[in-house]
């Protein structure tokens, strides 16, 4: 069953641009989730503001299309968070070559407030990866959201010394990359977006956002 949008998610521009990092590790010591608190921190001192939802602190019911949504406390709290931000970086440990249930099931909460906006990922796995990464975009792609042409793919073995800080420097380069790209290039996409919506522009994806 298709998912009504929501009322309020295409809004004026705001001076500020946020974004909204998605842990999904069950594991206190998750390397995804360590990874993520790093990026979105570095992405402050290109102008961002961040937040971070730690899935594992939140009780986010097995999403059912055939019954309405409940509004609990967390539910209300994460329904904020991301109809406040601008871009999303989704972090989640390889489970058998695809992202986590918890970060399956939050991606399945939400479609039209994803629209226009830039994601990046973050996998933590011993093989890369990258059809991790794949289903993620897929989602976000199914959801009229951009993705980053690269993702961060960490080896706890490879990339970590032994009392927890990165020693890899090529990682330590593509956490730099991510944290400028993710404002820079987000900061780009959401001002067309919001700006083809706003005009009524006819030509453009955007135009089934329009509000009748």
């Amino acid at each position: 069953m298709e998912q009504k949008p929501s009322e309020n998610v295409i809004d004026e521009k705001k001076d500020s641009f946020k974004i909204l990092g998605i842990g999904s590790s069950l594991n206190k010591k998750s390397t995804s989730t360590r990874i993520l608190q790093i990026t979105l921190e570095k992405s402050r001192k290109y102008g961002a503001t961040v937040s971070l939802l730690n899935l594992r602190e939140f009780n986010l019911p097995i999403f059912n299309p055939n019954k309405p949504r409940e509004t609990t406390h967390d539910i209300i709290k994460i329904n904020e968070e991301v109809n406040e931000s601008d871009a999303f970086i989704l972090a989640t440990p390889d489970y058998h070559g695809s992202m986590s249930g918890g970060m399956k099931n939050f991606l399945d909460y939400y479609w039209y407030e994803f629209s226009g906006k830039l994601f990046g990922y973050i996998v933590s796995s011993h093989e890369k990866g990258l059809t991790v990464i794949d289903h993620m975009r897929t989602a976000v792609r199914q959801c009229y959201g951009w993705s980053l042409p690269y993702g961060l793919s960490i080896n706890s073995e490879n990339d970590f010394d032994i009392d927890g800080n990165i020693k890899n420097v090529y990682l330590n380069q593509r956490i730099n990359n991510m944290a400028r790209d993710m404002v820079t290039y987000g900061k780009l996409l959401s001002k067309q977006f919001l700006y083809d919506v706003n005009t009524k522009q006819e030509n453009t994806f955007a135009s089934q956002f329009v509000k009748k």
